[in-house]
């Protein structure tokens, strides 16, 4: 049997580079079969050389340039410039996407511009960096048949609109309440909000699963590709979760703003002190950590580890729920 080796999103970009004649050979995993994340086999070793067998999400050039009848139109790379009156009735946009989700909604909004510009526009992906292309963009045009008339890459791709509020803290901080709060005023504010109450998930996105580690992670990262779903459309989700590990607090930082572009996820730190959590233990659940009977409970038998990214810290302690929605909206605007 051959051996076969699984590759990411950015080395599956990798080897459409190559076979797109983009690039040189990339730096692979010795495997004679390559697949990607969805277990498609995508290229092959033999006697030494690769070849490409299916690139399910790239578009070649010799495809595009079919497309385009022999023809060789104006391309932009990236999103439109600010001026359409200066683009030509016919555009080639090329949107770099690697690094990015096919449903990026980065990528969707980009796509969306283009389409607000009025003219015959062919939107195509390309396997190149946001923010660090591998190729220049005049070499890129060429390679799909087109003359470079212009570029506008971002980092990341454009923004969506959509936010993600992502409230942590110990049990008991307060994160539910300041996030019921700050939902009430942005619907006074005439915003579309949806709340991720950790409670109520676990009731019902991650109902069957523990408190273990895995468990945990597993539902804070739920939480966060669903909410990374409601900004991905120019939505606002405020999720209110424990998420004790900063690893899995990145990963769903991430999530989001690969969905709906930099600037989209809101880290806010609820910052009371476990003796004050305590001394409001209503549940009745730090008594019972302390004596043995709850495993692995954040803040006396496992850590909680303190963001040193959140974009805000509320101090509970001494002021009422509504200041402390009200610090977080003042950092939304």
């Amino acid at each position: 049997m051959a051996s076969r080796a699984r590759l990411d999103d950015a080395a599956v970009a990798a080897v459409a580079r190559y076979g797109f004649g983009l690039a040189g050979r990339p730096r692979l995993p010795e495997a004679e079969e390559y697949e990607d994340a969805q277990g498609v086999l995508v290229a092959t070793t033999e006697g030494g050389d690769l070849a490409v067998v299916e690139l399910p999400r790239w578009r070649s050039p010799g495809a595009v340039r079919d497309q385009l009848g022999g023809t060789s139109p104006a391309a932009w790379v990236g999103t439109p410039p600010d001026d359409h009156a200066a683009l030509p009735d016919r555009v080639l946009a090329l949107l770099p996407a690697a690094g990015l989700s096919a449903d990026s909604g980065s990528l969707a909004a980009q796509a969306a511009a283009w389409q607000r510009t009025g003219r015959d526009v062919v939107v195509v992906h390309v396997p190149v960096t946001p923010g660090a292309p591998e190729v220049p963009a005049e070499e890129l045009a060429a390679a799909y048949g087109a003359r470079l008339i212009g570029s506008r890459v971002e980092g990341s791709g454009a923004r969506t609109g959509g936010r993600v509020v992502f409230c942590t803290g110990l049990s008991g901080a307060g994160k539910s309440t300041v996030a019921a709060r700050l939902v009430e005023l942005l619907v006074e504010d005439g915003r579309t909000v949806t709340l991720l109450d950790g409670d109520e998930v676990r009731t019902h996105l991650s109902a069957g699963l523990g408190f273990s580690k895995q468990d945990r992670d597993t539902n804070v990262r739920r939480i966060g590709w669903v909410a990374a779903q409601i900004a991905k459309h120019g939505g606002i989700a405020v999720c209110a979760p424990i998420a004790p590990y900063a690893d899995v607090r990145a990963d769903v930082r991430r999530e989001v703003e690969a969905q709906a572009g930099p600037g989209s996820f809101v880290l806010v730190h609820v910052a009371t002190s476990l003796a004050d959590c305590e001394a409001r233990d209503r549940k009745g659940l730090y008594a019972r950590a302390r004596a043995g009977e709850i495993p692995q409970f954040t803040g006396i038998s496992d850590p909680y580890e303190t963001p040193t990214d959140a974009e805000v810290t509320v101090e509970t302690a001494g002021r009422s729920v509504d200041e402390c929605a009200r610090q977080v909206l003042a950092a939304l605007s």
